[in-house]
This record gives structure tokens, C-alpha cells and sequence, in this order.
């Protein structure tokens, strides 16, 4: 019987940090049929959280490039490293710098060249958002496919007009399945009192993720709730600010901060409501990994209303007074959590868009090929 390789699909990451879309496509990688694709990881040199030894366990290869703000450098070694690997297939997930990498994957002849828009641009990070303004111009010139986390961040990205593909951020739902007894083993686990109301919120410390409007909404909710707790998930340059700022609200103690965890959908079961504040999104998954746990979300009107997968979803104007009086009328109502069977939620299924992926590749390759 004649046996076939898999197809070679070079992912360009970016810093690997250990943010969503890292997490996204890591959790492709382990669930689709890699008989048939293998991924190959371009990640920037000075990247923090390579998940090496469970990428080359799969089959992939991780390949460090000069970080993108050394354009020449990056460019050069890119083309250099196209021409070399052969890879029919560069799927590029760093949003509007994706103009520099299929630049170059044109430039190598590399026959699909996919722009993957994962986010979109918002208040807060001035410098950044010129950057992007500026090369959202140019993001369709390179690639010859297009594809988005969603409607907004495709439309945002590559314009009201544009055709693109969207291939949702999908997770294993029964990861976030709740469940009671382990809701109780991780309290235990981080000091948790049983009794205690936890706001969760799960988020890479930057400005988009509007920390500071957060903790000024929980010291609101503090001074009714004595007993309230707010726990922070993730990592970030804005971490030390915000934990000096804890101290000065004095809240030492009421707010915990989790770090930069591997199974993040574990700690979910100990949160009693998520707060995604954000300043932009280009879909805000960790909402809809938190409703697939069963939590009512309280999300800013910025977050995308693609995240509203079931009827725990609120989106709430960006007011430190609504959000207090919102999140203490639901810490006071007697709502029981469930385990969450929203049918809106199947299309978040990796089990199912696996799959689909591996055909969109296929599909892609053989029109390309074609031409």
C-alpha cells in the first residue's frame, strides 16, 4: 500500500508567551488527524513559553526567527527558511503583521498564504494601534486565503467588503465540563472558602484587558461584599503595576493572582462569575470557555457578540457602577450552576472543527495547485 506524508503547514506564531492564540492553535494541533497535516512552529527568538517538547512529540518542529521588530533580519531569514523547508502551506496568525511573513512567502513562491485575523485595535495602546492602521492596509496584498477567529476581527482586519473564512477558536468542551467535586478540590487547593463569591478573570496582563477598571470595580464590590474574592489567571508586562496597585487599594489578600496556568480550564470550577472588562477583542474565547463551564460572563460592549453562546452572557458598558450593581444582584440571587448543553456552544467543539480545518487545508492546497 502506498503511503503518503502528511502535509507540512508552517504556523507562524509570533511571541509564544502563552496567550490565546497560541493556546488555539496548540489545541488544533493535538486533535487533528496528523496523518494527513503536521504543524511546524515559526516562533519569534525571544518567545517565553515554547511548548517544544509537546510539539516535537507530535511530529512538529519548532524553527526561532529573529524577532519581527528587526523587519530585515526577520524578512531575510524568513525567505531564506521558505525556500529551504518547501512548505506548500504558511498559515499566519500575528494579525496585521502578517503582511511581513507572506511577504515573504510570496516572495519564496509558497502557493497558500493564509492571514489569520485574531484580534482588532481599541484604546490604550496608542503606538501599537498606529502600527496596525497603517498595515490593515496592506493585509490583503500577500495572502491568497483569508481567514478570522470571527466576523468582527475579519471585518476589522481585512474590510466590510472582504470574503474570508472564519475558523472558530474551538476547545475540548468537556474539559469545562463543571463539576462539583472538583470545584471543591481546587477551593481547597488555593484557600478558598466555600462560602466565598470568586469573580474570575482570565487575561495576559496588558492594557487591553483593562485590569485597572476591574479592580476598581471589585473594591466597589468589596466594601458590600467583605467576603468577595477576585482571582486573576495569566501572566504579563503589567503584572507588577497591578499588583502594586492591589496593595494600595488594600486589597492584599482578597485578590489572588493564579500566574500562567497549563489547564486553565480546571480553574474555572472554583470562579462564580467571569468578568472580561476588555478595551478591544477580536473574540474574548475565554468567555466562551467560561460559559461552557457553566458561568454567567459579564463582558464589555468591545467584546464581540459571537461570545454570546448562551444566556449567562451579559455585555455591560464600561461603568464602574453598573458592573458593581450587577455583579452584587447576581452574588445575592440563589442561580444554581449547571453543566452547560447551550447548542450554540457545538460550534466551539474541537472534536468537530478539526476536521474541518484539515479539509479547509486540503481544500486550499488543491485550488492553489490548480491555478
Amino acid at each position: 500500500m502506498l503511503m503518503t506524508a502528511p502535509i507540512r503547514v508552517a504556523q507562524v506564531m509570533g511571541k509564544m508567551v502563552g496567550g490565546g492564540v497560541e493556546q488555539v492553535v496548540m489545541n488544533y494541533y493535538r486533535h487533528v488527524d496528523r496523518s494527513k497535516v503536521q504543524f511546524d512552529f515559526l516562533v519569534d527568538a525571544d518567545s517565553t513559553l515554547v511548548p517544544r517538547e509537546e510539539i516535537e512529540s507530535l511530529g512538529g518542529r519548532v524553527f526561532k526567527i529573529p524577532p519581527y521588530q528587526r523587519v530585515f533580519a526577520y524578512q531575510k531569514t524568513l525567505v531564506k527558511l521558505f525556500r529551504e523547508q518547501r512548505w506548500p502551506i504558511v498559515h499566519s496568525h500575528v494579525n496585521a503583521l502578517s503582511v511581513f511573513p507572506l511577504r515573504a512567502a510570496k516572495r519564496a513562491g509558497v502557493p497558500v498564504r493564509i492571514a489569520h485575523s485574531h484580534s482588532t485595535a481599541g484604546k490604550g495602546e496608542p503606538a501599537r494601534n498606529v502600527v496596525k492602521y497603517l498595515l490593515k492596509h496592506f493585509s490583503t496584498v500577500y495572502p491568497t486565503d483569508l481567514a478570522a477567529c470571527s466576523d468582527h476581527a475579519g471585518r476589522w482586519l481585512f474590510g466590510e467588503k472582504s470574503s474570508f473564512t472564519i475558523i472558530p477558536n474551538a476547545i475540548e468542551l468537556t474539559q469545562f465540563r463543571f463539576d462539583r467535586a472538583a470545584r471543591e478540590r481546587i477551593r481547597t487547593k488555593l484557600d478558598i472558602p466555600d462560602d466565598a463569591f470568586v469573580i474570575g478573570h482570565v487575561g495576559r496582563f496588558m492594557p487591553q484587558k483593562n485590569h485597572l477598571f476591574l479592580l476598581s470595580v471589585f473594591e466597589k464590590v468589596s466594601r458590600v461584599d467583605s467576603g468577595s474574592i477576585l482571582a486573576l489567571v495569566g501572566s504579563g508586562p503589567l503584572q507588577g503595576q497591578i499588583r502594586d496597585q492591589v496593595e494600595e487599594m488594600g486589597l492584599h489578600g482578597r485578590v489572588i493572582f493564579l500566574g500562567q496556568l497549563d489547564e486553565v480550564g480546571q480553574v474555572y470550577q472554583a470562579f462564580d462569575l467571569f468578568a472580561l472588562p476588555s478595551l478591544y477583542e477580536g473574540l474574548g474565547m475565554v468567555a466562551i470557555e467560561a460559559q461552557a463551564s457553566g458561568l454567567p460572563c459579564f463582558v464589555s460592549p468591545n467584546v464581540p457578540n459571537d461570545v454570546d453562546v448562551s444566556s449567562r452572557c451579559l455585555h455591560l458598558p464600561l461603568d464602574e457602577d453598573c458592573w458593581c450593581a450587577e455583579i452584587i444582584k447576581f452574588a445575592r440571587s440563589s442561580s444554581v450552576r449547571t453543566i452547560a448543553s447551550d447548542p450554540k456552544l457545538k460550534s466551539y467543539d474541537i472534536d468537530l472543527a478539526a476536521p474541518k480545518l484539515l479539509r479547509y487545508y486540503l481544500d486550499r492546497l488543491a485550488a492553489h495547485m490548480r491555478i
